[in-house]
């Protein structure tokens, strides 16, 4: 997981791919069309999207294997819980064709992270993710964008 202000990405070089996905991220405007970006085929793309977070017991703890999920906010904010998938226990074992695998809520919860314009999160296929979660008493309605960009791509992972 990497969590940092979107000017600091290149603090972590992971090749072209990560460059592009944040020449999109930079570039995106406040009013962008909630819809699928294609930046490189499916092995590059972003998710444009709105919805009112929630309280985290009606969240789902997710993990991907096949990309890397750059999560922005555009407007709003929003808490995403944060685990290593081997701490974790599976509900619904992994669909290749969603990309997804399900985890069981842990007892002892999970680590928190507060996103709000002008940060991101990077989410590895280790680090299990339960976002759309409220960052105060109610719900607020955030607008992000999720970046996919596939594992294959990625110059520098594993990290050595």
């Amino acid at each position: 997981m990497i969590v940092d202000r979107l000017h600091n990405y290149t603090c972590y070089p992971l090749g072209k791919p990560w460059q592009l996905a944040f020449d999109f991220l930079l570039s995106l405007p406040p009013d962008a069309e909630e819809r699928k970006y294609p930046l490189q085929g499916d092995d590059l793309f972003a998710i444009v999207m709105s919805y009112e977070t929630g309280p985290p017991e009606t969240a789902g703890i997710e993990a991907h294997r096949k990309y890397l999920d750059i999560q922005m906010v555009i407007s709003g904010e929003e808490g995403i819980g944060w685990s290593q998938v081997d701490d974790l226990e599976i509900d619904t074992p992994y669909d290749a064709t969603k990309d997804a695998e399900l985890y069981k809520h842990p007892k002892q919860g999970l680590l928190r992270v507060n996103l709000f314009p002008g940060d991101f999160m990077a989410l590895f296929p280790h680090d299990a993710h339960m976002p759309s979660i409220m960052t105060r008493q109610g719900p607020v309605l955030t607008k992000k964008v999720v970046v996919k960009v596939g594992m294959h791509l990625l110059e520098k992972y594993p990290p050595a």
